[in-house]
């Protein structure tokens, strides 16, 4: 039967049905057992051959992969002469891709390893790391001198240290094992597939030269390569040590970017490497783990209720500071990741004279990013999964990918990015973030090739000075308008909570505190939800392009916009039942926010039972955008033609801000 398999898929293969060749040459060599015999061979062969001819490059390179190290010559010939036909194949077909591509490619620099100064947009790397790993091991050693101060009994300080002990063993452990650990879940999740230099050299000849010009330069041992065979352009950098380092990146990267680009990219992934960033952040994540910990402990320990009021109220004393201290841990480790992008971007201006090329390369794969998007109905789970490592955050790639995908001129593509160097709100929201904001990293890129004395990619004098135009006075009213009644309901809360103790004073009625905190935190939801929903009945018509060119976006106050395009998918990474969406209009892709009247249970019914009969359909949308990180839309409304969907995002928060009001009220009736 399985020698059938054999005859029946060679057959299809000389008549050009590759599909059904795939098929039954699949079947036989996944069945067969005596992998030693020519037999077997022959199918893999032919399986190849029929990859290469129903389209299926990546695959085919991939089983050939597996001959050209076989101990018989001829077959070792055959797969070498092979693969170099798919990397013809590859080639031609990179080139007649419609993909856009800059209408002028800057230039690089003549000299490479030259010495280039950093801009003021980051600080040192090593005050960066040295700021934040002395901090947080002040922070955990005052909170452990702090609760042996003030903690008698001898166990819960042992409980402590041993605690301390085995978090340390365990980070320690994890530390040193994350490559092999990394290594299985790589294997298991994505299907890596591990390779050599040749391969890359194979696909990106100048990556290939830089990853052996930077490895002998800087005496660094060759770090273990892998591809993933996913479309969505990434790339990240793994280990414990700089002599264990693992440098993968996805197959979209060879596919949407040139050569010196996907150079750049290495270059950058090793700067990682050379500034032993994996070891640093491992340090700085223990610490906030150990702050976390101290906060559970003495929460605990403040929980227990021996009776001594003193010793239970400074205990719980100690756990709010740790926890303080664990919140201020987090957002260092984010700055210092910040921090450490720009250095690795600048590391790989420097060892290519090329910054061009990397700004090109960020550009390019935000627009592969938001391209496979589109292609694919569910969310990448490779770009969920590696977000923080990641050259780039996925998440934030609609912005520059979105403009990219209708233009390729440089100057209106910069427009983008007038958000990202002014915008009070981009400086806010980047404090959340692994990675800089693009427009910062292409500013700092520019400066580099300005040193060099080339022009750079983007004209970033141009674009400050069309950010210099804004209206300042605006940006910034605005911004502490919204970030006032932003939060109104804990200033109403606060508000409330004052007011209430006033009461307490003059009529010794406790009841009237609890009466006014929650009427003003009522009152103060309210307020917000009418401030940042705005009246939609007349939302203008729009695109994707002219809303991301808006400098004056927020993420708070909600844009009312109408969008017309097409549903391409849901926007929940790995959750077949999510309520989420993604639109694509003719000028970008943007993530649709549902909401149900009746919370997350209606989320769940509308993502089981509608969702999928809504993608793939023409759609009229009406929402309010807002823009942080990433762009979104909260839906109002959605119309197919056939079929109305309505949401209700603020629904929620206006009956539960009434029911707060109602209770703030009757609280001094029921109680007087």
């Amino acid at each position: 039967m399985s020698l059938n398999l054999l005859n029946d898929g060679q057959q299809a293969l000389q008549k050009q049905q590759y599909s059904e060749a795939v098929a039954l040459l699949a079947n036989f060599c996944q069945n067969y057992e005596d992998r030693q015999s020519p037999f077997y061979i022959q199918g893999l062969i032919a399986l190849a051959r029929a990859y290469r001819g129903n389209g299926q490059q990546e695959k085919a390179i991939a089983l050939t992969q597996t001959l050209v190290k076989h101990s018989n010559t001829e077959i070792r010939d055959w797969a070498q002469s092979f693969l170099c036909m798919v990397s013809k194949d590859t080639i031609t077909n990179r080139q007649e891709d419609n993909s856009p591509q800059f209408y002028q490619i800057a230039g690089r620099g003549n000299q490479t390893g030259i010495r280039l100064m950093m801009p003021k947009i980051a600080d040192s790397l090593k005050f960066a790391s040295g700021f934040t790993i002395i901090l947080l091991l002040g922070m955990v050693l005052s909170l452990c001198l702090g609760l042996f101060f003030i903690v008698d009994n001898k166990n819960p300080g042992l409980g402590l240290i041993i605690s301390i002990a085995v978090t340390l063993v365990f980070n320690g452990v994890t530390f040193f094992l994350s490559p092999l650990i990394m290594d299985f879940t790589q294997q298991w999740l994505y299907k890596t597939r591990w390779v050599n230099l040749a391969e890359i050299k194979r696909q990106s000849p100048e990556a290939a030269e830089v990853i052996l010009r930077i490895c002998r330069e800087r005496q660094l041992s060759h770090p273990r390569l892998g591809i993933i065979d996913d479309q969505n352009p990434t790339a990240f950098t793994y280990g414990s040590f700089p002599s264990n380092a693992r440098v993968v990146v996805s197959q979209g990267l060879f596919t949407y970017l040139d050569d010196d680009e996907i150079a750049a990219v290495y270059a950058h992934e090793l700067g990682h490497i050379v500034h032993w960033d994996f070891a640093i952040m491992t340090l700085g994540a223990t610490l906030v783990q150990i702050t976390y910990l101290i906060y559970l402990f003495a929460r605990k320990l403040g929980n227990g209720g021996d009776g001594d009021n003193k010793l239970e109220y400074a205990v719980k004393l100690a756990s709010v500071a740790a926890y303080i201290f664990y919140v201020i841990g987090t957002y260092l480790m984010l700055y210092l990741s910040r921090t450490r992008e720009y250095y690795a971007d600048h590391f790989a201006a420097e060892m290519t004279g090329n910054p061009n090329g990397l700004s090109r390369a960020l550009i390019k794969i935000a627009y592969g990013i938001t391209e496979e998007y589109s292609k694919n109905p569910e969310p990448s789970q490779l770009m969920q999964g590696t977000r923080a490592l990641g050259i780039c955050d996925a998440k934030a790639a609609a912005s520059a990918g979105t403009v990219y995908r209708i233009t390729s001129d440089s100057q209106r593509l910069g427009k983008v990015f007038i958000w990202d160097l002014f915008n009070p709100w981009a400086k806010l929201t980047e404090l959340n973030s692994t990675h800089p904001l693009t427009g910062k990293r292409i500013q700092a890129l520019c400066t580099y090739a300005e040193q060099m004395g080339i022009d750079s990619q983007f004209n970033i004098a141009s674009i400050i000075k069309e950010g210099n135009k804004l209206n300042k006075n605006k940006l910034l009213k605005t911004f502490f308008l919204e970030l006032i009644i932003g939060n109104s309901h804990i200033i109403g809360g606060l508000l409330g909570f004052i007011i209430g103790m006033i009461m307490i004073n003059n009529t010794k009625n406790t009841v009237l505190l609890f009466s006014f905190l929650t009427f003003g935190f009522g009152s103060g939801l309210i307020l917000k939800t009418i401030f940042i929903y705005p009246d939609f009945q007349k939302s203008p018509d729009s695109d994707m392009f002219t809303l991301m060119c808006d400098p004056y976006s927020s993420p708070v106050r909600g844009k009312p916009v109408r969008l017309k395009g097409k549903l391409i998918g849901r926007g929940d990474a790995g959750y077949a039942f999510g309520s989420d969406l993604k639109l694509q209009d003719r000028t970008g892709m943007i993530f649709i926010r549902y909401a149900s009247r009746f919370g997350a249970i209606g989320n769940f019914l509308f993502g089981t039972t509608q969702v999928k009969n809504l993608i793939d359909n023409s759609v009229g949308s009406v929402g309010w955008f807002r823009r942080g990180v990433s762009p979104w839309l909260d839906l109002i409304e959605l119309s197919t033609g056939k079929k109305t969907v309505n949401s209700y995002p603020r629904f929620g928060s206006l009956v539960t801000g009434s029911i707060i009001i109602i209770i703030g009220l009757i609280l001094p009736l029921i109680f007087h």
